[in-house]
């Protein structure tokens, strides 16, 4: 495992971390909202998914210990772009991009513009940043809430930045992720991020995708932590398929 210093075309520098096997294929992490690739859980998907394949992980602009303030998925793929061109001068036969939450939204329009992505999972993913849920009274928000304080919370935060950017709803570019394949995951209690916005945008894209729905789980990568084995059996086979 070694640190990697990138720069952005718009010369923001994004900090990432690569777990090296010495796999033929990898696959890149992207994190969501006030999170960060040095997080527990984050860390914890890496290593559950570094025993199939190299790894990479990195923090979007405003996050963890990348430079900058999150412009809410305006300007963040810049940041993703920077990783995926690190990647590919790194000789993997392919490669898969994994994003939770506003990472998967930024995941979703940057597949749609970047041939070099081969097949994406989109965590939770908003169909547009305007159309998010808050259901602050769920039952889930709670539990949730709890991954913010102690261990696992190390590393979390923002540095936020201006809200009213122009943003590109991954619902309009969605259907040019094909003929690259897409699985949209999703749990059931998910508070923040409903459920129907992986429908909506299943419905969207072409063929070939996936959706997978998770009964008693919340958003993003909350659901590794309830049930770890649940949310990467699919990636995995996903991953195992398409990869």
């Amino acid at each position: 495992m070694r640190n990697v210093t990138l720069k952005t075309q718009d010369n923001h520098r994004i900090e990432a971390v690569h777990h090296e096997q010495g796999f033929r294929k990898v696959v890149i992490l992207a994190h969501g909202f006030f999170n960060a690739k040095d997080a527990y859980l984050f860390r914890e998907i890496a290593k559950a998914l570094a025993g199939y394949y190299d790894v990479v992980a990195f923090d979007f602009r405003g996050h963890g210990k990348s430079s900058g303030l999150f412009t809410w998925t305006s300007k963040e793929c810049a940041d993703l772009r920077a990783v995926i061109d690190y990647v590919k001068t790194c000789g993997y036969e392919s490669i898969g991009l994994m994003g939770f939450s506003l990472g998967a939204a930024i995941s979703i329009v940057e597949t749609a513009q970047n041939p070099d992505i081969k097949t994406l999972i989109a965590v939770s993913a908003p169909y547009d940043f305007w159309k998010i849920d808050y259901h602050f009274w769920k039952p889930a928000m709670l539990e949730d809430l709890k991954l913010n304080l102690g261990y696992k919370a190390k590393g979390k935060g923002v540095r936020p930045g201006h809200l009213w950017e122009p943003k590109t709803a991954p619902i309009d570019v969605v259907d040019r992720i094909s003929p690259r394949p897409i699985l949209f995951l999703h749990g059931v209690e998910d508070w923040l991020i409903s459920p129907r916005h992986s429908h909506e945008l299943y419905n969207k894209a072409k063929e070939p995708k996936k959706i997978v729905i998770i009964e008693k789980v919340g958003h993003a990568e909350t659901m590794f932590d309830r049930q770890p084995d649940k949310f990467m059996k699919p990636c995995l086979e996903w991953f195992a398929n398409t990869l």
